[in-house]
C-alpha cells in the first residue's frame, strides 16, 4: 500500500471504561506504587471531557467492571481499523472479557482471536496510518501478532521485540502522520531502530526525553500530550501545526497505563 490511509488520525466515537473501585488495590502494575483511586477518578473523568467537548467525539462508556482492576485501559481489549474490529486476547487472564458488546452495537465487523495460544494487548499495537507495528512483550506473542495480520490484511505487519517495558506504546506513539513520538531510553530507540529497518515507508521523528511523554493521541492536527503535563511541553511545541492538550496521566502511570490506554477511537463511516 503505496499512501497514508484517508482519515488518518480522524475519530468520530471513543470506547471508554470507568473506573473500579478495586483498580487501586488489584490492578496489575510492574511497580510497587500505592495508588489514589479519587485522583485515578478525576484523571479519567478529565479525559472524557477531552474527548467529548475538545474533539467532539462521540463516547461511549461502558460500565466499571470490579473483578476486571484494569478494566479502564479499554485499549487492550480490541484493535479497530476502519470497520473492523479485532477482539484480542489480553496477556493478562483478568482482562479478557471487555468491549464485544458495544463494538457489535457499533456494527463494525468482529473478529474474535479465539486461538488459545495467542495473546495480544491493544497497547502492543501501533498503526501508522501505512502498516502496523506489533510489539511482542510480556503480554502480546507472535501468533497474536499473525492473527492480528490475518484481520487487516490490507496492511503489512511487522514485529518489535519490547524490552523493559510493558506494551510497544509504553514508548511511542503517533504524534501525527507520518511522525512517530518516541521515547530517548535504549529500549525505545533499538524499537524505533528496527521499525526503520522493517518499513518500507520513512517516518519522522519527535524524541522525548521521558519515554511515558511519548505517548499521546494524534487527532487530525491535535496532540494530546502524556502525563507530564507541562514538562515536555516545549518538546511538543516543534509541532507548529498542532493544537496542544495537556492531560494530567500520573495516578494511571502508577499501574503502567498511558493515554492511549484509555480508549478505543473508532472513525465511523456513515455507511456503517
Amino acid at each position: 500500500m503505496a499512501g497514508l490511509m484517508s482519515g488518518f488520525g480522524c475519530f468520530t466515537h471513543a470506547v471508554v471504561r470507568a473506573v473500579p473501585q478495586s483498580l487501586a488495590r488489584d490492578a496489575l502494575r510492574s511497580g510497587g506504587l500505592e495508588v489514589d483511586l479519587l485522583r485515578v477518578l478525576e484523571e479519567y473523568e478529565e479525559y472524557v471531557s477531552v474527548l467529548k467537548h475538545r474533539l467532539g467525539l462521540e463516547v461511549l462508556e461502558l460500565p466499571a467492571d470490579e473483578a476486571l482492576p484494569d478494566c479502564v485501559f479499554v485499549e487492550d481489549a480490541a484493535v479497530v481499523c476502519g470497520d473492523t474490529a479485532l477482539v484480542s486476547r489480553p496477556g493478562a487472564q483478568s482482562r479478557r472479557r471487555e468491549v464485544k458488546t458495544a463494538l457489535t452495537e457499533l456494527g463494525l465487523n468482529i473478529v474474535e482471536m479465539t486461538d488459545e495460544s495467542a495473546t495480544l494487548d491493544g497497547g502492543d499495537v501501533l498503526f501508522t496510518g501505512r502498516e502496523f507495528f506489533v510489539g511482542l512483550s510480556k503480554r502480546t506473542n507472535q501468533r497474536g501478532a499473525e492473527i492480528l495480520a490475518d484481520a487487516f490484511k490490507d496492511y503489512a505487519v511487522s514485529t518489535v521485540p519490547v524490552q523493559d517495558a510493558l506494551h510497544l506504546k509504553s514508548f511511542c506513539s503517533m504524534a501525527g502522520p507520518g511522525l512517530i513520538a518516541i521515547g530517548s531510553s535504549e529500549a525505545a530507540q533499538k524499537a524505533l531502530k528496527i521499525m526503520q529497518q522493517m518499513s518500507d515507508h520513512k517516518y519522522d521523528k519527535l524524541t522525548l526525553p521521558d519515554d511515558s511523554a511519548a505517548n499521546c493521541i494524534h487527532y487530525l492536527s491535535i496532540n494530546n500530550i502524556s502525563h507530564k503535563k507541562t514538562q515536555f511541553h516545549d518538546v511538543f511545541e516543534k509541532l507548529k501545526d498542532h493544537m496542544l492538550i495537556p492531560v494530567t496521566n500520573q495516578e494511571k502511570a502508577k499501574v503502567d497505563g498511558g493515554l492511549t490506554c484509555c480508549s478505543v477511537l473508532i472513525n465511523m463511516k456513515k455507511n456503517i
